[in-house]
């Protein structure tokens, strides 16, 4: 049967009653007005209509899908720009080139990376979530093709260098950074209530894979700390003013404050650093690689770099290992007979 406008009492609204194709309404149109309530009923018989011939991809907006998939634990990074073009569109009209036009829309200066990051898997994620639901059909999206991973890393000499050259407010992220493996994101938001002086420990809460840990405390990273003035709230404090060289204050002040790319105004400092220090092509994430090479070569052990790195797989792991063979120096030594001439592989004779 139709919908009917109904009166319940108590109730100042009229309320939805009836069914449309076997799908059962009892509900309120939120207004008093009889007329405006029937433009109520008009519209969302015609949208319960449309919803019972086409699916529910027909009616489900992506702000729906978005709103179910984070009510279920789903990560909402990201999703807030998002919402604000796409949220209102049908999940059937979510494809790839809506997509692409959402990227070029918020992102268009953007490394494949940061588009992977902050559109494509996010959009995915909830179109996932959806396709789950019923609400749409299983998204094929194509992603941007990323580079292969760079891994930049410095010997302990030139660590010294740019530590020696930072600028004092920036000396203490740059030991902590190489001490520790963090991201810059993870450093710049700790808490001096997860860092245990006295344990030599500090705990990351805010990662980017979402799970929390621990990481030993080298003595120069608890002599750094320890230095600091201050011991509640931002261990590496973002009201800080940026000195130049010449001892001029920067009018941006807020030197640890995290923008896109990788630092905000902490690139001035950075850079400045890096030149003063002589050495090229060095940004504050391949402290991390730094750390992670240095502990690899060390202990040889990527079980312990996996865990203390905060890595999901072996895989993401081994690329330190690839960068160091050293070890293998040996091996390749032994190649070479006494005579100088290439040791031949010995036969096997048949039994």
């Amino acid at each position: 049967m139709p919908l009917t406008l109904k009166r319940r009492h108590g109730s100042p609204n009229w309320y939805l009653r009836g069914s449309v194709r076997g799908l059962v309404v009892d509900e309120s149109t939120g207004t008093g007005d009889r007329k405006a309530a029937e433009e109520v009923r008009a519209v969302r018989e015609a949208e319960l209509l449309k919803r019972s011939v086409h699916g529910d991809s027909a009616t489900r907006t992506f702000a729906e899908a978005a709103l179910s998939y984070m009510e279920t634990g789903g990560e909402r990074a990201h999703l807030g720009p998002i919402l604000k073009v796409i949220g209102k569109k049908p999940l059937a009209a979510i494809h790839q080139a809506e997509i692409e036009a959402l990227a070029k829309k918020l992102k268009p200066q953007a490394a494949p990376s940061t588009l992977n990051r902050h559109i494509y898997t996010p959009v995915a994620a909830v179109l996932h979530h959806a396709a789950r639901k019923l609400w749409c059909d299983k998204p094929v999206i194509a992603r941007p093709k990323e580079p292969k991973g760079r891994i930049r890393w410095v010997t302990h000499e030139e660590a010294d260098q740019l530590i020696e050259a930072a600028a004092p407010h920036l000396r203490p992220l740059v030991v902590f950074l190489f001490s520790t493996g963090a991201r810059i994101s993870e450093a710049l938001y700790l808490d001096w209530r997860n860092v245990d002086l006295a344990r030599a420990h500090v705990e990351f809460i805010d990662t980017k894979n979402g799970e929390a840990r621990g990481v030993p405390l080298h003595p120069k990273a608890v002599a750094a700390l320890s230095a600091l003035p201050h011991r509640t709230g931002a261990v590496f404090r973002r009201s800080l003013p940026y000195v130049t060289a010449s001892g001029v204050q920067h009018p941006l002040g807020d030197p640890y404050e995290e923008r896109a790319g990788g630092g905000g105004q902490i690139k001035t400092a950075w850079a400045g650093m890096c030149k003063r220090a002589g050495i090229t092509d060095f940004s504050p994430h391949d402290c991390r690689h730094t750390w992670a090479t240095w502990h690899y070569r060390a202990n040889r052990d990527l079980t312990a770099l996996m865990e203390l790195g905060g890595w999901k797989s072996a895989a993401m792991v081994m690329r330190y290992a690839h960068v160091n063979t050293s070890h293998l120096a040996g091996s390749i030594s032994e190649i070479w007979g006494k005579s100088g001439e290439l040791k031949a592989a010995r036969a096997v004779k048949p039994k």
